[in-house]
């Protein structure tokens, strides 16, 4: 396996394989960048098909968190991990408590938080090990609601901000009643993220791997069961790929129908040349990290401090975020996710400039 001279690498600051015997623990440990603040990201679960594949997806996802922190304006850098194996077969305490003790021998140079495939509990679990784990604290949420720290209903909410700012850019309306929605995923952001849009008037369309899931969106919402192959090319007016990246591919963007793609998965460009293609054929790009950052945004304001109403104010600019990408594109003419990827190394330069510190050159995080 490749390691510094894989494409995906890109001079992250570590790298480390944890492995325990005993537990069946296998996973990855990446930490992209710290020039904003230590690295926070989610701890995956998932049943990677093989090592290369984790590997990809943790150089992946760990890159993608420090543009995120950037593009939200958060004191945070990028880090990601993953746990080879399925959650619903594989995960017992005992791997988690191992997990926590590999992540305490860091120091504090990465954060874990919850992720698909794992949850609150699990990270409590990790917790009896180390202090370097977030999301997991009981408060009063950004909607005054009781908090258990699943950053998901930030999630959701900020993709929905997000999502509503690109239909107000693409078709002109506010109003999203009769909107036809495609969600990919309908698990914990993409059930919360079809719920804001069934209140707000939208019609739906929905997948999942697991049954339970489908069945409940259809049952709670009306929704319109789809089959997995057939979603992204239905002829509706958003796709929201809401499950694992690179969904979007030399495969299913000549497929897609929809006039915009805005999701809450992370890394839905297969490849970056993608974000053009979508250009290309008209299609409005809402790029995922930033449209997906409330999760982060909680889980910082967990840690820093915070009142409900700051953190729904600071989610809310998500769609600000948006609006002004979507602008740029249209004045340049460089696709959206490309214009992201400006837009955050600016905050990026601007925030170590006025900090002191030496501005560092990311690469391009589509």
């Amino acid at each position: 396996m490749n390691v510094f001279s894989h494409p995906e690498f890109d001079h992250h600051e570590h790298l480390s394989f944890v492995c325990d015997a005993e537990t069946g623990l296998k996973g990855i440990i990446a930490i992209h960048n710290t020039s904003r603040g230590a690295a926070l990201g989610g701890c995956r679960m998932f049943p990677y098909a093989s090592d290369e594949e984790a590997l990809r997806d943790v150089l992946r996802l760990s890159r993608g968190m420090t543009y995120k922190s950037a593009l939200a304006n958060l004191d945070l850098g990028g880090g990601k991990s993953v746990i080879i194996g399925d959650p619903r077969k594989h995960k017992t305490e005992a791997l988690l408590e191992a997990m926590g003790r590999h992540l305490e021998s860091l120091g504090g140079q990465y954060i874990a938080a919850e992720d698909s495939g794992t949850s609150v509990p699990d990270l409590k679990v990790m917790g009896r090990h180390t202090r370097h784990v977030a999301g997991v604290t009981t408060r009063t949420g950004f909607d005054g609601q009781p908090s258990t720290g699943d950053p998901s209903p930030v999630t959701a909410y900020g993709t929905f901000i997000g999502l509503k700012a690109a239909v107000k850019h693409k078709l002109g309306t506010d109003n999203l009643t009769g909107l036809k929605v495609a969600i990919q995923g309908i698990g914990n952001v993409g059930f919360r993220l079809a719920r804001y849009l069934k209140e707000a008037g939208a019609e739906l369309w929905v997948t999942d791997i697991h049954a339970d899931n489908l069945q409940r969106a259809v049952d709670e919402f009306g929704a319109t069961p789809v089959a997995s192959g057939d979603i992204l090319s239905l002829p509706v007016d958003v796709v929201a790929p809401c499950a694992m990246g690179a969904v979007l591919n030399d495969q299913s963007i000549p497929a897609i129908r929809a006039a915009i793609v805005a999701g809450a998965a992370n890394n839905l460009l297969d490849r970056p040349e993608h974000d053009a293609a979508l250009k290309h054929r008209g299609i409005l790009y809402a790029p995922d990290f930033a449209i997906n950052a409330g999760g982060i945004i909680d889980v910082f304001y967990e840690r820093t401090g915070g009142s409900p109403e700051q953190i729904r104010a600071h989610v809310d600019t998500i769609g600000d975020t948006l609006s002004e990408i979507f602008q740029r594109s249209d004045r340049t003419g460089l696709p959206t996710g490309e214009i992201a990827n400006e837009l955050a190394e600016e905050r990026f330069r601007k925030h170590a400039a006025g900090a002191g510190l030496a501005p560092r050159r990311l690469a391009c995080a589509g």
